[in-house]
């Protein structure tokens, strides 16, 4: 992951549409992300992907920096040995591989793409993690952790000969320690038309941080839910990742309009206690201590978190390149946004939401997202009610809640209930003098 200087805008930014050549114009799929439940087909589960294989990867790249001066550097001989290992490795796996050449300090940089045969040529999901290092040392963490787990996602597609409903792009950034100079030099050169191709890009930048945390990016709805919901039916909490936002190579594809997402599992930021108590590691030290330094060597790597993320990676091209690309588990959100106001000291009362759409039982882990407007929300029990009557509580009364508002996300596991139906939201204001009313509520499938 890039240093802070080089900090990206998130706004949308013009994008030039120069022509590239005609094999990295290989077509990528338009679907924007969620906000309408739509019917999907059933994605295939993803293969588990071997930690055995993602480390022998590391290896490799260790092997390679420690021949070539201790890096694999933008423009240093360790970088374009690192290109040359993963190709070989695609092309001896059926893809289509392109070197993309671009100049930065006076020195040629290069991107690698790969492609998939088959699928929708107008509906391409890429993969992506950037390959170079600092000088400093041989970026084993920063970033040979997601550099290797997209390589053995790819190598896990062919030997499943996965033929998805949309077209497969893997790519490996050059330069983005300098700026995310090879993500932009991709994107700045993919025609417009083919830009528009793309329904998504993944980004992987430090997935096996030493202190690891679990952090999803938040930026399109629909490839964030496919991760959380992945990590909560291994009932691994994750947080939405503020550290790196903007400072890697996702964020020249959003500015060109295309949904992103990705994971991360930290870097220069100090974990929290409260963090340790959920994900483990220690309380008041750095998510990764060899952050652009020399030790970040293949022992600079919690193999635990890597296998989860990578893992992850898998289950998140599986699940986005087959159908219409939403999570498998009830695609989509429905929403009620109609106020419903709540008694002060009274009965309890009620919103629903009609699902329609849905095939078989509820996720394990479906989102509740509550937005209830209220001037002491302790006096508040809140159930999510399923189609046949079963109540779920999601919050129980509290004398000492003495804070405004409920406005969170709960997770329930209604695997037992069917998905289609009206479900409803149940508040009841158990207490008096304090007011309010259901702004609005969403179920996340």
């Amino acid at each position: 992951m890039r240093p802070n200087r080089f900090t990206l805008r998130r706004t949308p930014a013009a994008v030039a549409a120069v022509a590239l050549t005609a094999a990295l114009a290989v077509a990528a799929p338009a679907a924007q992300a969620a906000g309408t439940a739509t019917p999907a087909a059933a994605a295939v589960a993803a293969p588990d992907i071997p930690l055995a294989n993602v480390k022998a990867h590391l290896t490799q790249f260790q092997s390679i920096a420690t021949a070539n001066g201790g890096n694999r550097a933008h423009g240093r001989p360790g970088y374009k040995a690192s290109v040359d290992y993963v190709k070989a490795k695609l092309d001896a796996a059926g893809y289509t591989t392109t070197l993309q050449q671009f100049t930065s300090g006076g020195a040629t940089g290069y991107n690698l793409i790969a492609d998939w045969p088959g699928g929708d040529p107008d509906k391409v999901l890429m993969a992506g993690a950037h390959l170079d290092s600092v000088t400093s040392g041989a970026g084993i963490n920063d970033n040979g952790s997601g550099s290797a787990g997209v390589l053995e996602t790819a190598l896990a597609v062919s030997r499943a000969q996965y033929q998805p409903d949309k077209h497969l792009r893997f790519a490996w950034w050059g330069a983005e320690e300098l700026g995310l100079v090879g993500s932009r030099h991709y994107v700045n050169n993919l025609p417009a038309a083919e830009r528009s191709k793309l329904t998504g890009y993944l980004n992987f930048d430090m997935i096996g941080s030493p202190n690891a945390g679990y952090f999803v990016y938040d930026d399109d709805p629909v490839i964030e839910q496919t991760f959380k919901s992945y990590f909560a039916s291994l009932s691994i909490p994750t947080e939405i990742e503020t550290e790196g936002d903007g400072r890697s190579d996702h964020a020249p594809f959003k500015s060109a309009g295309v949904p992103v997402g990705g994971l991360f599992s930290g870097a220069g930021y100090t974990k929290t206690a409260a963090q340790a108590q959920k994900w483990g590691g220690t309380a008041g030290q750095t998510f990764d201590r060899c952050y652009h330094s020399s030790c970040d060597n293949t022992s600079n790597i919690n193999d635990t978190a890597l296998d989860r993320n990578s893992d992850a990676a898998a289950h998140a091209v599986w699940t986005l390149s087959s159908g219409t690309g939403e999570p498998p588990t009830g695609e989509g959100v429905f929403s009620n946004t109609t106020d419903v106001a709540i008694p002060d000291g009274g009965a309890a009362v009620t919103s629903s939401i009609a699902v329609t759409g849905r095939t078989g039982n509820a996720p394990a882990a479906l989102q509740v997202g509550v937005d209830i407007k209220h001037t002491w929300r302790g006096d508040l029990v809140v159930d999510l009610v399923a189609p046949d009557g079963t109540a779920y509580r999601l919050k129980n009364s509290s004398s000492g809640d003495s804070a405004d508002n409920v406005v969170t996300t709960y997770t329930v596991n209604a695997s037992s209930e069917v998905a289609n139906g009206a479900w409803k939201l149940r508040v009841q204001d158990t207490a008096q003098q304090d007011t309010g009313y259901i702004d609005s509520w969403k179920l996340t499938f």
